[in-house]
């Protein structure tokens, strides 16, 4: 089996001082507990913030942590403060959580605090990794880290798992920083959510920001695949069945109902975060009170909130509103020997909270939002006997599998009220078949499955294809520098210029000119465009520079300025006229598309359509010309939200023979960013410098991220060879 290599925000561990040194321990937690079966097989590492570590040297700290197999990256306190409070949880989670106003959109400082640390993450990462390793990444802390480690090692099979709702693209779309947390997290070949929503939002927001195809759960990143899917979580519920059956938890159960003097208990188990609903739920249990007080008489609600981010200012103000919910509910409905809400602002170890989920009759389980949420699931597991009532938000994740709980709103108090009062007095037999049949749900779906499903996914995930390192651009610079004679063949859209909604919206700036106009007049220098612009857009883009141009892929090329067009075949091709009506009436169909008419050809462009509905229409218009009657005689070429019909026969490397042919000495330089440019390098000589620019695998020797660093380097050189 392959290793595994874990990595979280924090380790699962806890470091401590003694006479021998620093030691270190085994914690407990949820992700620790979730993991445990894949980290206790032996052949794994766990990655991960050690916690504060203070002056102690960090080769001590690993040392201690050697034989937990666990490795530390080291973050700073301020790195805390700004990666972790600041952007991870004043950013992304409230966005996570649809919690908008709570979002802190000027966060850039710890923007940048977030990237240094996700890198440093990466690059502990890859000093480990080694072929046949699978990578587990978890939660929006690392959510940039996939991409990073991809970056360090390409071979590397790398998973990642949110553990916290995906919000939708409307909502995500607020974010300045999105598409460097999507292009993050599409780093990984296997990006895993607790619900199918989560994953869709996801696939969908791919789709809406970054233009991304979805085949079935798939998404095509420049042609890598990226499985997006579900994997809810689940709990070990025999450990928890177990423990209730103890005859401790039992003795602790009949104290528990013995201080409820008769009245039925009402159970509520949070963290102290503002994403669980708890002043929410206590004005639902002040609503219904005060329409049935008689109720206060029956019922005992216990209210355990678990301190968290008690140093962060939001949540003591939280604490505050709660507390001050507590005692109005208290001073309204409780008499002078015992109060009707019970509040806990501490953790209990795992015999009393098995107590309270055995002792509760009515269990309220109503966040505003959440990933799962494993509480409702260890109530259910706790319930020997089948009673209970699980009253569960449909906003937790949990809902989509615990089907038999009174599902709520919980935004909607007058609702939320009416099912704590209907839970109250649900009759037993009610009770018994909800709770059995969720305790088949729960039981059947164990935290190891969760673990084992997500692991199998991953290591049955293609390998990526080996690919050889990009050679250093100096080595392109060096190479160019030596040429006394340079052909420069540059492709323009994604190349020079970033794609924009219209072909027109893409004109040259003066930048841009000056750049083309300085290499044209370097010595011994030549420049060509070729692309699949039609010939009057390079004319009117470029036409008054002294430089080569070739429009349609290569069907039209004028040689230099004031120099005549001329065409590889004749036109029109008698196909165009007979396509062109089918095109447009899927222009028709096609909010957002518009057809783009050349003389040789015509393409189908949708970047300004809604993504899914754009891949769905360009899918039925090449079905439907590929069975056209004349297909034989044309191409159809997709490139970057464009779906283009041209001449068989004609592509861009049909061009670079005929320029090479007027100067035989010099050497070629090729740029481009697309699938039509392969065709550019494969006819590039082989002493010629290939460069691909943006994502995806290409046969160039080079590689450029986008077009500013195409600009900054043809700057650069030109700088540098005068």
């Amino acid at each position: 089996m392959s290793r595994v290599l874990l990595v979280s925000n924090r380790l699962p561990v806890t470091l401590s001082e003694g006479p021998d040194g620093l030691t270190a321990s085994r914690s407990s937690g949820g992700l620790a507990t979730a993991l445990s079966s894949v980290h206790d097989g032996g052949n794994s590492l766990w990655f991960g913030w050690a916690g504060p570590t203070g002056a102690v040297p960090m080769a001590e700290v690993e040392r201690a942590l050697s034989p937990l197999r666990a490795i530390p990256v080291p973050i700073s306190q301020d790195e805390v403060t700004s990666y972790y409070d600041g952007f991870s949880n004043g950013v992304l989670w409230p966005l996570c959580h649809y919690l908008l106003d709570k979002v802190r959109l000027d966060a850039h400082d710890d923007w940048d605090a977030y990237l240094r640390v996700n890198e440093r993450f990466a690059d502990v990462l890859a000093e480990h990794w080694r072929p046949g390793d699978l990578v587990w990444v978890h939660d929006y802390q690392l959510a940039l880290v996939p991409a990073l480690v991809r970056a360090r090692c390409p071979e590397a099979r790398i998973g990642f798992f949110l553990h916290v709702p995906f919000p939708s693209p409307e909502v995500l779309r607020i974010l300045p920083w999105r598409e460097e947390l999507l292009r993050g997290l599409l780093g990984a070949d296997v990006v895993g959510f607790h619900t199918a929503s989560y994953a869709y939002h996801f696939a969908y927001a791919c789709s809406q920001v970054l233009g991304l195809e979805l085949a079935g759960d798939l998404l095509k990143d420049d042609g890598r695949p990226v499985r997006v899917a579900a994997f809810p979580i689940g709990i070990d519920a025999e450990t928890f069945a177990t423990r209730a059956g103890t005859e401790a938890v039992k003795k602790r159960v009949e104290e528990l109902r013995a201080e409820a003097q008769g009245r039925k208990i009402v159970l509520s188990v949070d963290r102290l975060d503002y994403t669980k609903g708890i002043p929410r739920r206590l004005l639902a249990i002040e609503r219904m009170l005060g329409r049935q007080p008689e109720l206060s008489e029956r019922m005992h609600v216990i209210q355990l909130a678990v301190p968290t981010r008690e140093n962060v200012d939001a949540y003591a103000d939280y604490r505050r509103t709660v507390n001050e919910q507590v005692g109005r509910i208290n001073g309204a409905f409780s008499t002078p020997t015992r109060n009707v809400l019970h509040f806990m602002h501490r953790s209990v170890e795992p015999d009393e909270l098995s107590a309270l989920y055995a002792a509760a009759d009515v269990m309220l389980v109503t966040p505003l939002r959440d990933g799962m949420n494993l509480v409702a699931k260890e109530y259910v597991a706790s319930r020997l006997d089948d009673s209970g009532v699980l009253v569960l938000s449909e906003f937790a994740g949990a809902a989509t599998e615990l089907h038999e709980a009174v599902q709520i709103n919980p935004y909607d108090l007058d609702r939320l009220a009416d099912a704590i009062a209907h839970a109250l007095e649900m009759p037993l037999d009610d009770q018994r078949m909800r709770i059995s049949a969720l305790r088949r749900t729960v039981h059947a779906g164990p935290v190891s499955v969760w673990a084992t499903s997500f692991i199998s996914a991953l290591d049955e995930s293609p390998t990526p294809p080996t690919v050889a390192p990009r050679t250093k651009l100096n080595e392109a610079f060096d190479r160019l520098a030596a040429a006394a004679e340079l052909l420069v063949v540059l492709d323009y859209d994604g190349t020079l210029v970033d794609f924009a909604s219209s072909p027109r919206a893409a004109a040259p700036d003066h930048a841009l000119i000056r750049l083309l106009e300085g290499l044209s007049k370097r010595a011994g220098t030549s420049v060509h465009i070729v692309s699949g612009r039609g010939r009057d857009s390079l004319e009117d883009f470029l036409g008054d520079l002294d430089i080569g141009l070739h429009a349609e892929h290569g069907l039209w090329s004028r040689s230099r300025r004031d120099g005549e067009w001329r065409t590889r075949t004749t036109l029109p091709p008698p196909w165009l006229e007979a396509i062109r009506p089918v095109v447009e009436r899927f222009v028709r169909r096609t909010d957002g598309a518009l057809l783009e008419m050349k003389g040789g050809g015509l393409a189908f462009h949708y970047r300004a359509t809604e993504p899914q509905l754009g891949q769905r229409r360009v899918a039925e218009l090449r079905a439907t010309l590929s069975a056209h009657e004349l297909s034989d005689s044309f191409d159809l070429l997709e490139g970057s939200r464009v779906l283009e019909v041209r001449q068989r026969g004609i592509n861009k490397g049909v061009v670079v023979p005929e320029i090479v042919a007027t100067n035989p000495r010099a050497v070629v330089l090729a740029v481009g960013d697309d699938r039509t440019d392969e065709d550019l390098f494969a006819a590039t000589p082989p002493d010629g410098v290939t460069i691909h620019v943006g994502r995806g695998q290409s046969a160039a020797r080079f590689h450029l991220p986008d077009v500013d660093a195409v600009r900054t380097f043809l700057a650069r050189f030109l700088e540098t060879s005068r």
